[in-house]
């Protein structure tokens, strides 16, 4: 949320400081204006790099998490372990948490996108900015509004972070306490003489033993793994008497005789070896007592003091955060303070910068008015100088109209002139014209009748008139008459072969 806020902060102060470059004209600023251009830059590089390392770690988590995950479902949903029903709680509690995830997540984000729309309604804003109080006012009021928004959502995140932590804390209680269980459990004598009954495990053991407990106990278990166990070597019965007779005796000598009535098959010199046996045993058994106890102790002080230090660096993290919140308080309020500042310097600027447009705007307006009216005086003097140019040109066409009318009345009468003297050449010549059309005309029609004469007596010569017979259409003509007399056969002889004249070569195969 603080790199958030720094960013916002780092637009804002963007957006002021182009909006008053736009409107500043000096030159002596532009090396200043240069350095602060440059260390936003850098600032947005430093920033840019940061984002970078903080996605790489939050990918570097993910990849983690995932795989926590993966071994956790492995365990969990696993239906051929032994302890499914134990198992079967742990994945009620699982999917609950995970709900509770879901909705957190859901949640966290729409209070994001919530705040991210009213940053980007505050950048919208900066892009037109506008040199009124109102809108100050209302860009403080937006500010305002989205450093409200992110106090809030970081203070609703510091709460729960507080509340995770001190689940955290309860959680390694419980989990110290489990350790402390089960290295008790670790240390128990019936635990470790059944360990010690497995005679394959008995090097393992002693080397945990060695390894992990006092000297005295390592001792004690090598000088029970020495000479024979619990009983030294004995059986059950024959200790449980040994035990009798020399807790009723006290471990005096006289115990001995009795014990050699009770003990059948054992002579004085086993009793007196078992004897010294079992007062060595006791020793060690004491010491190892004293020397569990003492463990015991340090462990728990060990504990205490590893709280102390933990409760004490929780504490030292917790201030070191609260200094650091502080710290961040302290430094959005002197970056609000520069900004109100700088918005206060833009707006005496932007005051400075109006008070010179309107002078420069006056300026403007009273050259535009100096340049109007000479544009006017020399319309006027140009429209003075149209009309005389349009006066004398007017005046020249008119004397041109005469000279042109006077050119043309002369012209027509030298027309007429010598159209008096062309025109009777023109009428005998066209009389001639005419005379000679009108024997051309007598020549061609005299011909022409003559032509029809001729034409006449010849039709006369060759015209054919004949009567219409419709039988003559049925008569033999005269040339199949003569063809007939020339070939006709005689009565007494037999027709053999019919003549017939030769077919021409260009009707034959038709």
């Amino acid at each position: 949320m603080a790199a958030m806020k720094t960013v916002i902060m780092a637009a804002l102060a963007t957006a002021l400081a182009a909006a008053a470059a736009g409107q500043q004209q000096n030159d002596s600023c532009s090396s200043t204006a240069g350095a602060g251009r440059q260390f936003q830059n850098w600032k947005m590089k430093a920033e840019q790099a940061k984002k970078v390392e903080f996605i790489r770690t939050a990918e570097k988590l993910k990849t983690q998490i995932a795989n926590i995950e993966k071994d956790k479902n492995g365990h969990l949903y696993n239906k051929k372990s032994d302890f499914r029903v134990e198992y079967s709680i742990l994945e009620e509690l699982e999917h609950s948490m995970t709900d509770s995830r879901k909705t957190e997540k859901a949640k966290i984000l729409q209070q994001l996108s919530k705040i991210q729309n009213n940053v980007k309604r505050l950048q919208q804003q900066l892009k037109d900015v506008k040199p009124t109080p109102a809108f100050v006012d209302k860009l403080k009021e937006m500010m305002e509004e989205v450093e409200n928004a992110i106090n809030a959502f970081k203070e609703e995140q510091r709460q729960i972070y507080e509340q995770l932590l001190k689940e955290e804390k309860t959680a390694i209680n419980e989990l110290s306490v489990f350790e402390r269980k089960v290295e008790l459990w670790a240390l128990g004598s019936s635990t470790t003489e059944k360990v010690l009954k497995l005679p394959s495990a008995r090097v393992l053991v002693g080397k945990t033993l060695e390894n992990h407990l006092p000297e005295e106990v390592v001792e004690f278990e090598r000088f029970l793994q020495q000479t024979g166990g619990w009983q030294g070597g004995w059986d059950d019965y024959d200790h449980q008497n040994f035990l009798k007779v020399w807790t009723k005796h006290k471990g005096r000598l006289s115990y001995v005789d009795e014990a050699l009535e009770c003990l059948c098959g054992r002579t004085k010199e086993d009793i007196e070896q078992h004897d010294k046996w079992y007062q060595e045993f006791l020793i060690l058994h004491k010491r190892k007592k004293e020397s569990i106890k003492k463990w015991k102790e340090k462990q728990q002080e060990e504990k205490k003091r590893n709280l102390k230090e933990k409760e004490k660096s929780e504490k030292m993290l917790k201030e070191e955060w609260l200094q650091r919140e502080a710290a961040q308080k302290q430094k959005a309020e002197e970056e609000r303070k520069r900004q109100q500042a700088a918005i206060e310097a833009w707006k005496k600027q932007k005051a400075i910068a109006f008070a010179m447009e309107q002078a420069s705007q006056l300026k403007l307006e009273d050259e535009k008015e100096k340049k109007q009216q000479k544009e006017r005086q020399r319309q006027c003097h140009m429209k003075l100088l149209l009309e005389k140019y349009t006066f004398q040109k007017k005046e020249k066409e008119e004397l041109e109209k005469l000279e042109k009318e006077k050119r043309e009345e002369a012209e027509k009468e030298e027309r007429k002139r010598i159209a008096a003297e062309k025109i009777p050449k023109f009428q005998e010549r066209d009389l001639h014209k005419l005379e000679l059309r009108i024997v051309q005309k007598q020549a061609k029609e005299a011909e022409k009748q003559e032509k029809e004469k001729r034409l006449a007596k010849l039709r006369e010569k060759v015209e054919i008139r004949v009567t219409r017979d419709r039988s003559r259409l049925y008569r033999p003509t005269k040339g199949w008459e003569e063809r007939m007399k020339e070939i006709a056969p005689t009565a007494s002889e037999p027709l053999l072969r019919v003549p017939h004249r030769a077919i021409p070569a260009w009707r034959q195969g038709l």
